[in-house]
């Protein structure tokens, strides 16, 4: 870590400010940027399973950052926080609440959750969520589920509206950077396929049954840096799909916690960094193929986080700025089916759940647990309400959607939405569960993140709809191409001290 933030001085100095000497275009774009704690008290539920799990330890701090732009024209927040999920209800509360305080309309607020499996308990099932539902559904859901602590979610709440508040008081006029590299050796697409003609999630290494990957990944590393008029970083946007499962050991922002670590390192810098979340539904740190070794947690933490970041530094010393960025924003609500549990299996899941939890494997218990409460969910409430959103900031697109979304989706949507740069950022102003593409669905497919859960419902055609969606907003606006650098000046004469032929005497 010394070593990573003596050379960080050292680039700064060296290199950044050298770069805050160039030309840039005038005009004018503001920024800002600021980040508030959510780290969660040891005691509390650990997202990320169908059962409960509580935080034991602590490794770093959980954040929300946020970055706000102002062209003149529009504004427009992004907000990136360390949690599972971002719960519909919280998006709304905060879009309001910072509306009023700070005038930013809520449908240019872009709120995504890293996802991050040690972070605080903001999901699975709300508090007072499933009380319309019977004595034995409650308890399914408030006693053996992963939950939110509604103390913890008013402090998420409270964070998020202080940083966009902070983030609009402070900015201040700015230039822009854009720019994206490639990161294609720390993501797998954890979906395979088997030789008895389906697809499983993580079938495991070394298993002589698997054929090959069901599915590609996405190494784009995405990158947004703001400087000041004096050159000095304000922050930065990055995008990139993988889950965050790394989870270094107790609370932790996971990977993106190393993420943070090498970029301000590097750059010698604590400007803040918002992560967004790519099209990761399907996309993990683990290789199924792989015939090594894993590594332990905090080693592998530090290699996924560690290499993004530095390739998300590499972006930002290459980038031509400009201070010419247009802004714009805009979404589309609407309600998607979900996917109805049988009678019979609805029965058969009762059955089970009549029994007490087992002690050992618990997989049939468990999903047994969520079509019960799935079946009280489609009777109370069998659509739910989706929102895709596109936020435009110069040549970057940001199409949002609610899922944990597949990555095959998001590259439609990178290669169909007409932007230079295009940032698909899921778990955004929503939570949908999982949402494969309809091939996942077909008699090849199957596999964890199609499994019909309380959590993971919506109808087949539901990741096609949003991309749809996404798309559809994206061609609405009027994108800008990246910023170029300045031509080199006109010929005059060659170096004297090189144009001579060879001296050999």
């Amino acid at each position: 870590m010394r070593y990573l933030l003596t050379l960080g001085v050292f680039i700064h100095w060296g290199l950044v400010n050298l770069m805050a000497v160039e030309p840039v275009e005038q005009g004018g774009i503001k920024a800002g940027f600021a980040e508030q704690d959510i780290t969660p008290s040891i005691g509390m539920e650990q997202p990320g399973g169908y059962g409960k799990s509580f935080h034991k330890s602590f490794h770093d701090a959980c954040k929300v950052r946020a970055a706000v732009f102002d062209d003149g024209k529009k504004r427009v927040a992004l907000v990136g926080f360390d949690a599972l999920i971002t719960p519909r209800t919280l998006a709304l509360e905060v879009r309001k609440e910072i509306e009023e305080r700070c005038g930013i309309p809520g449908d240019a607020v872009m709120i995504g959750a890293s996802h991050s499996h040690s972070s605080g308990p903001v999901g699975m099932v709300l508090p007072g969520e499933l009380d319309f539902a019977s004595e034995l559904v409650q308890r399914l859901g408030y006693e053996e589920s992963s939950m939110a602590d509604a103390g913890y979610l008013l402090k998420v709440r409270k964070a998020m509206v202080d940083a966009v508040v902070m983030a609009d008081k402070t900015k201040v006029p700015a230039t822009l950077g854009f720019g994206s590299g490639q990161e294609g050796s720390v993501s797998f697409n954890r979906r395979l396929r088997m030789k008895n003609g389906l697809t499983f999630s993580h079938p495991g290494p070394g298993n002589p049954d698997i054929l090959e990957y069901a599915g590609p990944i996405d190494p784009e590393v995405g990158v947004i840096a703001a400087w000041d008029e004096n050159g000095t970083l304000l922050g930065t946007v990055v995008n990139f799909a993988c889950h965050a499962t790394a989870s270094p050991g107790g609370i932790s922002a996971n990977w993106i916690c190393y993420l943070e670590q090498t970029m301000q390192g590097a750059l010698g810098s604590r400007a803040p960094v918002v992560f967004l979340t790519g099209a990761s539904g399907d996309v993990t740190q683990v290789d199924n193929l792989s015939t090594t070794q894993r590594p332990a947690p905090e080693t592998w933490s530090r290699l996924v986080g560690g290499r993004v970041g530095a390739e998300a530094v590499k972006v930002i010393l290459g980038m031509t700025r400009t201070s010419e960025v247009k802004l714009d924003a805009k979404q589309k609500i609407w309600n998607i089916k979900r996917r109805v549990p049988s009678a019979q299996r609805v029965s058969k899941a009762l059955e089970v759940v009549s029994q007490p939890k087992p002690l050992g494997d618990t997989t049939e218990w468990m999903f047994a647990k969520e079509i019960v409460m799935l079946d009280a969910l489609v009777k109370h409430q069998p659509q739910s309400e989706v929102e895709v959103q596109a936020i435009q900031i110069g040549p970057v697109g940001l199409a949002s959607n609610p899922a944990e979304y597949f990555v095959e989706n998001g590259l439609r949507i990178k290669k169909e939405g007409g932007f230079a740069l295009t940032f698909p950022v899921s778990l955004a102003n929503g939570s949908a569960g999982y949402v494969p593409t309809e091939k996942a669905f077909q008699p090849d497919g199957g596999g964890y993140e199609t499994r019909l859960t309380y959590y993971s419902n919506l109808e087949v055609t539901a990741g096609t709809q949003m991309a749809d969606a996404g798309i559809e907003l994206l061609k609405s606006m009027q994108p800008m191409a990246l910023p170029v650098p300045p031509k080199a000046p006109l010929f005059k004469q060659p170096w004297r001290y090189g144009n001579v032929p060879p001296e050999l005497e």
